[in-house]
């Protein structure tokens, strides 16, 4: 049976190699021609193809058929799903300590904090919870005093319970869960979106009512795949930008 041919890829060994295997693959298989096969080479041929590991193959293709992008069949082979959706958000990898750098340097007022019924778009990261601990910050430009972003996090009962809401007014909540809890953090996931100004969030940031704003939302998972905090920010449409650089070497 005639199998898909991916593109090849020149590495780069600054990146984990199954991420960059991950997306070369990931574009074949979206770029590709409608009557192209849909089954993929055996992992040997495609490790061989890449100049990789089996292991580092099956890495990635195991994000991949997270995605949705294929599908794996015990003895049949792995397929190319022919309906897979196009539109999935790009991936990109960083450092934990990008995040702390992103979000320090600004002066912080705790606003309060205490436990909080689980917002009903936050259910699905805190399952059996119907109450965590928030807390809500006010970060502000510290030579000039003027508003910058308005956060407020929700951190699970048991992790919270050992952060000293001290601590929040000199680290941002990621180092805090990070160098003075000792959650041992995995990963982050950002998504970052327009919005209009609410009443509060205009009043808090001193901007008129449905003015634009940037709406980051930050799910923080632990070694166990468990997330710990989500955290919730509003920032000033005109102090904020989000630059992503590429190194194609």
């Amino acid at each position: 049976m005639t199998t898909f041919a991916p593109d090849s890829l020149d590495l780069n060994r600054k990146l984990p190699l199954w991420y960059q295997v991950s997306q070369s693959l990931r574009a074949s298989i979206l770029g590709r021609s409608p009557d192209a096969p849909l089954r993929l080479p055996t992992e040997d041929a495609l490790a061989a193809h890449y100049g990789v590991s089996v292991l580092t193959m099956r890495q990635a293709l195991k994000e991949l058929e997270a995605e949705g992008l294929i599908s794996r069949h015990r003895r049949r082979g792995t397929f190319i799903e022919p309906n897979a959706r196009r539109g999935a958000p790009v991936r990109l990898l960083g450092s934990v300590d990008a995040i702390v750098a992103q979000q320090s340097g600004m002066s912080t007022e705790l606003l309060d904090h205490g436990p909080v019924a689980v917002p009903a778009e936050l259910a699905e990261y805190f399952p059996g919870l119907t109450e965590v601990a928030g807390f809500r910050r006010l970060r502000s430009d510290e030579k000039t005093g003027e508003p910058t972003n308005h956060a407020r996090n929700y951190v699970r009962p048991d992790v919270a319970e050992r952060v000293d809401p001290a601590d929040l007014l000199r680290w941002p909540m990621t180092k805090v869960l990070r160098d003075a809890v000792g959650v041992r953090i995995s990963r982050i996931t950002d998504t970052v979106e327009a919005r209009l100004a609410d009443p509060e969030t205009a009043r808090l940031l001193e901007v008129p009512l449905l003015s634009p704003i940037l709406d980051y939302t930050g799910v923080t998972y632990d070694t166990d795949g468990r997330p710990v905090d989500v955290a919730r920010i509003h920032y000033r449409g005109d102090r904020f930008s989000f630059t992503v650089t590429l190194d194609a070497h």
